[in-house]
């Protein structure tokens, strides 16, 4: 009964989630305690073992550092930098964001990449007369595929680099970073294309942006040097987190409140906690119980069991099935509970005969972080983006993601399978 009840709870939710007509907050936190209500876990389980506070912490931390240095007039200095760089075309100004969105989701994490770029381009995209949309999808798709290259730049790969103890962050570098790079390219080559028709920009505000002083835009030069260097020392002490063996998110909640404490003279800190996005968080609180239920009731697990009866022990079978199965999965559960369910089963793999189960672990990466871009619940940016968009008046649906993203993601899962096979399987036929 409680495998049945937690389905129904889930698929209930979840289409609800996608039909859009009511807050997704309060529907993944409805469909969450109503696991409790049916008795699938106690409350304690829920607190302790499915909410990931370790994220919704980061974020919280994330949203307060972005919130204080915006009110500084930085981004909006950055923006008009930039537009004015590339002359305000849209399709190059496009390009060079995405590119930067995915270096600084490589090496920072795409999280707190994407709270730091989606504030510029509200800016652009209102200074140029643009529809910012183009440039958010462009910017959640750059995210989770710059992300996938390194060992701190999406959560999986996180979870698996601390489950595994010979790969370090070279080894994601190194064996996940030549396809990431071919991926974007044709990815950003496919949305360009996709929106060229409004990528254009007229004559008048191209002039118009010419005109700007990007030093105009500086409200507070105090704030702004407080805000940035907090900034600054907690991206670099991100980096470096490996050297301090310090949590991630005991760094931004150090910023975060560091910036506070210092700000307190040029800000009211009951304003900056009203800047936060309380209904993204509670999504995600929601999002959690809602997969707990799946899990506690053994539904991950039943599916990952599967894949080892399905594959029969072929390392290239179990590698393809994993990538495309994890990728598909992740696309429409959070890829963070459901990674943390198929570690074990990775582990186990090596009682079947299998030695090197290296190949396995790219393709679980790959599929679970590349799979975020499916659709907009699939991974932590583009939950955080759509709440963004939302509060800035430049929504997206459900379903205009979807048509953007599904076939981002099932592209990406082709070129992953072509790169997993020549550089890991060719020798085992």
């Amino acid at each position: 009964m409680a495998v049945t009840f937690a389905l129904i709870i889930f698929i209930i939710s979840y289409f609800f989630i996608m039909t859009e007509k009511l807050n997704r907050a309060v529907i993944a936190c409805l469909g969450g305690v109503l696991m409790l209500v049916f008795g699938i876990y106690e409350i304690e389980a829920a607190f302790l073992q499915h909410i990931d506070w370790h994220t919704i912490t980061l974020l919280l931390a994330m949203m307060i550092l972005v919130s204080i240095t915006s009110q500084s007039g930085f981004f909006e200095y950055v923006a008009v930098s930039m537009a004015k760089w590339v002359e305000g075309r849209p399709i190059p100004l496009l390009i060079v964001i995405s590119t930067l969105t995915a270096f600084g989701s490589a090496f920072l994490n795409n999280v707190t990449t994407v709270l730091l770029i989606v504030p510029i381009i509200f800016t652009l995209t209102s200074l140029l007369k643009l529809n910012a949309v183009p440039f958010l999808l462009s910017i959640v798709m750059a995210s989770n595929i710059g992300g996938t290259a390194t060992l701190i730049g999406d959560p999986p790969n996180l979870m698996i680099g601390q489950a595994v103890g010979h790969l370090n962050f070279n080894d994601f570098l190194i064996h996940l970073s030549p396809v990431v790079i071919v991926i974007f390219i044709i990815v950003m080559a496919g949305l360009v294309f996709y929106y060229r028709k409004q990528l254009s920009v007229r004559t008048e505000h191209q002039m118009k942006l010419k005109m700007l002083n990007p030093r105009d835009f500086i409200k507070d030069k105090i704030l702004l040097f407080k805000s940035v260097t907090v900034l600054f020392a907690t991206t670099f002490a991100f980096i470096i987190q490996p050297m301090l063996h310090i949590e991630l998110t005991s760094i931004a909640m150090v910023g975060a409140l560091l910036l506070m404490l210092i700000t307190q003279e040029e800000l009211d800190v009951e304003e900056v906690f009203k800047s936060v996005e309380w209904v993204t968080l509670f999504f995600f609180v929601g999002l959690f119980m809602l997969v707990g239920g799946l899990k506690e009731v053994g539904l991950i697990d039943e599916f990952a069991k599967a894949i080892i009866y399905y594959t029969d022990g072929d390392l290239p079978k179990t590698a393809m099935f994993i990538l495309w199965g994890s990728g598909i999965l992740s696309g429409f559960v959070d890829n963070i509970p459901f990674v943390a369910a198929m570690i074990p089963v990775i582990l186990e793999f090596q009682e079947y005969g299998m030695a090197n189960l290296d190949p396995l672990w790219w393709a679980l990466a790959l599929g679970a972080c590349l799979g975020g871009n499916a659709t907009i619940i699939g991974a932590t940016a583009n939950v955080i983006v759509a709440g963004m968009a939302l509060k800035a008046k430049q929504p997206f649906s459900y379903w205009e993601f979807l048509k953007v993203g599904a076939p981002i993601a099932i592209l990406s899962f082709v070129i992953s399978s072509i790169y997993i096979y020549l550089r890991y399987l060719i020798h085992f036929h």
